[in-house]
């Protein structure tokens, strides 16, 4: 027996209906087994991560529980890393991230569904658009928070030998290090806002009573820039030797700057190679024809 394609496609759709509506009711059941062992433990109405909670509405608050629902409420290490590192603080990130790239993934299967639907292609060639297309919506926010990274990374690097020649500044004036630090990262602000935010955060955590080298690796960890572990390092090694921090900045920062130096003088030299590609397939073509064209317009001619 046979199946043609438009009982096929209902069979699909009916699957699909089927998921949908068991997924809603799990959902409710969880939501209201989380809700019972809140009251359990405590939990009441004056919490603030409940508060949190009530604020976020409509739309998001749905990502949220998708998320939560999807993940098991918990988040990986590697994802609480990377959404830290992309600028994204709040407690319910990760949860809405991998909301969305839930919907993303309904939403591409559904609009390759309709764009399928009318061809007449093959079965096969249909399910692997179907396939192809909700992938690639799957993995859409995963290029969005990589490309949000490496900006923040990129504007760090690129703003960083700036602040460490004002912090060596205002050290050497005669201001302590902590002090220097809460100054830079106010005019710092209006170069780099991610950068004095990362810096401000830092601050904040040595008020709270951390020691300065530990919030400045922990700013390390949440920006993922390599030069601020290195600035850290040597920090340390300038409290536990007793040498100069001004001079220790002003070394840094000097060394930072012939890194980015060499790093702009190599991009310089792979150049002459990568713009062969273009002049290969489209200069030297254009060229050709212009200088070759009208001598074997001639020639064609003539014969």
């Amino acid at each position: 027996m046979q199946f043609t394609n438009v009982e096929m496609y209902i069979s699909i759709l009916v699957f699909l209906a089927v998921v949908l509506i068991g997924g809603s009711v799990i959902m409710l059941r969880a939501q209201r087994r989380r809700q019972i062992e809140l009251r359990m433990l405590g939990t009441f109405e004056d919490d603030p991560f409940q508060q949190k909670e009530q604020e976020a509405a409509g739309f998001l608050k749905l990502l949220v529980k998708v998320g939560n629902f999807t993940s098991h409420g918990k988040a990986s290490a590697s994802l609480w890393e990377q959404m830290i590192q992309a600028g994204f603080l709040h407690p319910y990130a990760p949860a809405v991230y991998t909301g969305i790239k839930i919907v993303m993934f309904i939403i591409g299967f559904i609009i390759c569904l309709v764009l399928v639907l009318p061809t007449n292609l093959m079965f096969s060639t249909q399910m692997s658009i179907l396939f192809i297309g909700a992938t690639v919506s799957f993995f859409l926010p995963n290029v969005f928070l990589y490309y949000k990274l490496k900006q923040r990374q990129r504007e760090i690097y690129r703003h960083l030998p700036e602040a460490v020649d004002l912090l060596e500044i205002c050290v050497s004036s005669g201001l302590g290090l902590d002090m220097a630090w809460n100054i830079v990262a106010d005019e710092i602000r209006q170069v780099s806002p991610v950068l004095a935010g990362s810096m401000s955060l830092t601050n904040f955590e040595m008020h709270l009573g951390i020691s300065r080298i530990e919030a400045m690796k922990h700013m390390a960890e949440r920006t993922g820039v390599d030069e601020l572990k290195s600035l850290a390092a040597i920090l340390i090694q300038t409290d536990r030797f007793g040498t100069s921090i001004a001079e220790t900045l002003k070394v840094f920062a000097q060394s930072i700057r012939e890194e980015r130096s060499f790093v702009a003088q190599e991009a310089a030299e792979k150049m002459s190679v990568q713009m062969i590609i273009p002049l290969v397939l489209f200069i030297f073509p254009a060229v050709l024809i212009t200088m070759v064209g009208p001598a074997i317009i001639s020639i064609a001619r003539n014969l």
